[in-house]
């Protein structure tokens, strides 16, 4: 059955006309009729200037005060102009800065976590603000001194760094990247009124997978006819298996998933977006469902803010036609800043009415060598022994060391290439990355520290985390390439021999084994027996002979290894196991007695 959505373009009219191309497309307003979703706020926004319109403001630009912008803000222009912050026309007046800073909502009370604030920093752009009144328009140039927006000033109002901080990150401290950001890029005086876009900054190697909001809702609803998408915001990480586990169980129920890895604006350790993007481009290429899943970069600023830009993701999705958003554990956390849930906790202050997307929390994943899956705390009942755990951060460290990850958490497809562009590679001269050693090891190897080996015997004395060396994350590698899938395929073995009953099967080497062994005992016991039966009562010589009683518990521990033995099973010894009430042909459909 073919689906429509009436998902309606229409064309606006404007004195230049309408240009052709991807300039064209800029000048459509969608309608979203019957459609699965909505943009937040009811409205996809639409900033960007084309044709005859757009030359006339480059040339007004010139003649207007000019303040310099850099990458982020840029960033955020072309994300606020597209529609990515819908319903945002621009940068917030005070009015809607504090009620979002105190209360996660605008001044309207619509839903929204994060202020977008304007409040240029450097000594030329104080001078020009000095000078700017309420209804001023103003030029917002790159460092090339070309305008990139023009700006329309609804208010002019200061700006407080620690308030700021305080209330969007819980904290004032400088270690915070979020907050070491306010301080390092943020001046005294903020800027709000809506912004006209002028120019889109080309994207580099990632322009040819560049998607805006308008194309995704027409290529979700009208082109692949969806009725339902699952989006999935990543950050610093290649795709891990933890991905994968959210990704199918979301296509499990979904018609499509949209994966956006963030580009741009990242802490320089992490893995350089281009290899992250290709990562997933090697992932998605391989073992997904190519017609269901859509891959595109979000060219956007790292606002380090946790749970709050949990929630700002969510709304991003939403503005690109998802109508489910996927949250991991710990999404856009950072350090020990936040609790390890607070990105789940926070959706319970929102009602689903008040977001308008179905946000979908997973629990932390991890692999278990004893269940031979992924699994989660909610549907996993096993030791820590048998666990890979999946950390995005002793990742990177692998990858940083030179290591390939185990299998089992990341595929090999993703880790080849991320491997290339982590920053910065290899060890310092005490053999450690960006983190200790000790501590890669405890978040992804967590058994090691207790246990010999992956579902292996309790150590007597627990290592501890700030000893542990290179060799013990080699030797930790090692036993997990060795013995993590060998765990549940010696369960499966034990199972299939005891129960196949079409024993050519199974390797003959293992019967005959079985059969030795048993031969073996056999003998101890029947030497034993006649052992038994020429014994004295007592010895005469406790140090040279055996009495009666000493050879009966010698013959006694022998039988009871005996009867300890593996059974070697062979096809005769177990027809007892096919019996039928009726002759086989009776099954097949016959009437003959």
């Amino acid at each position: 059955m073919i689906v429509s959505y009436n998902l309606k373009i229409i064309e606006i009219k404007s004195g230049g006309g309408v240009q052709m191309g991807r300039d064209a497309l800029s000048v459509k307003e969608l309608q979203f009729e019957n459609c699965p979703q909505q943009p937040h706020g009811g409205k996809l926004v639409n900033r960007v200037l084309t044709g005859k319109e757009r030359d006339e403001a480059i040339e007004k630009a010139k003649t207007l005060p000019k303040i310099m912008v850099d990458l982020e803000a840029v960033i955020t222009l072309e994300m606020i102009a597209t529609g990515v912050l819908s319903p945002n026309e621009g940068f917030m007046v005070e009015e809607d800065y504090h009620s979002v800073l105190t209360k996660g909502r605008l001044a309207n009370g619509l839903v929204w976590p994060v202020p977008l604030s304007f409040a240029p920093i450097g000594d030329r752009n104080r001078e020009v603000i000095q000078t700017l009144s309420v209804g001023d328009e103003v030029a917002l140039v790159d460092v090339t001194k070309e305008p990139v927006a023009i700006m329309k000033l609804e208010d002019i109002f200061e700006y407080d760094r620690e308030f700021r901080a305080e209330h969007l990150f819980g904290t004032t401290d400088r270690n915070h990247p979020g907050v070491d950001s306010i301080y390092r890029r943020m001046g005294d005086t903020a800027l709000g009124g809506p912004i006209q876009l002028l120019r889109r900054v080309n994207w580099g190697p990632f322009e040819n997978l560049r998607l805006e909001p308008k194309d995704t809702w027409e290529l979700f609803y009208e082109t692949k006819k969806f009725k339902s998408v699952g989006g999935f915001i990543t950050g610093a990480n290649p795709l891990h298996r933890g991905h994968e586990y959210i990704h199918r169980n979301a296509l499990e129920e979904l018609d499509g998933l949209f994966v956006q890895p963030l580009v741009e604006m990242a802490k320089r350790e992490y893995t350089r977006h281009e290899f992250r993007v290709l990562a997933y481009r090697s992932v998605l290429d391989q073992y997904y469902p190519k017609e269901r899943t859509v891959l595109a970069p979000l060219r956007v600023t790292y606002i380090f803010a946790g749970p709050r830009e949990a929630v700002l993701h969510a709304l991003i999705m939403k503005n690109y036609g998802c109508t489910h958003a996927l949250i991991g554990r710990d999404h856009a956390g950072i350090g020990d800043y936040y609790d390890k849930y607070a990105s789940h906790t926070i959706f319970d202050e929102f009602t689903p009415e008040e977001l308008g997307i179905d946000i979908r929390l997973f629990h932390e994943v991890f692999y278990c060598t004893r269940c031979d899956s992924l699994a989660t705390e909610q549907t996993c009942p096993h030791d820590i022994k048998y666990r890979i755990n999946i950390s995005g951060t002793g990742i990177r460290e692998l990858l940083r060391f030179g290591v390939l990850p185990p299998k089992e958490i990341v595929r090999p497809e993703s880790a080849r290439i991320a491997m290339q562009g982590i920053q910065p590679k290899g060890v310092d001269d005490n053999g450690q990355a960006i983190n200790p050693v000790g501590k890669t090891i405890k978040s992804i190897f967590p058994y090691y520290l207790s246990h010999k080996r992956i579902g292996g015997a309790e150590r007597k004395e627990p290592l501890e985390a700030t000893q542990l060396t290179i060799e013990d994350l080699e030797a930790a590698i090692l036993d997990v390439r060795e013995n993590a899938d060998k765990i549940y395929k010696d369960i499966f073995n034990e199972f299939s021999y005891v129960t196949d009953t079409l024993r050519t099967t199974l390797p003959e080497w293992v019967t005959d084994a079985r059969e030795s062994l048993y031969r073996q005992q056999e003998m101890v016991i029947e030497n034993l027996e006649e052992k038994v039966n020429n014994a004295p009562e007592e010895a005469s010589d406790e140090f040279m002979y055996q009495g009666k009683e000493e050879a009966e518990q010698e013959l006694k521990v022998a039988k009871k290894i005996f009867d300890d033995l593996a059974t070697p099973l062979k096809s005769e010894d177990l027809k007892y196991r096919t019996w039928n009430p009726l002759p086989y042909h009776r099954y097949r459909g016959s009437d003959e007695e």
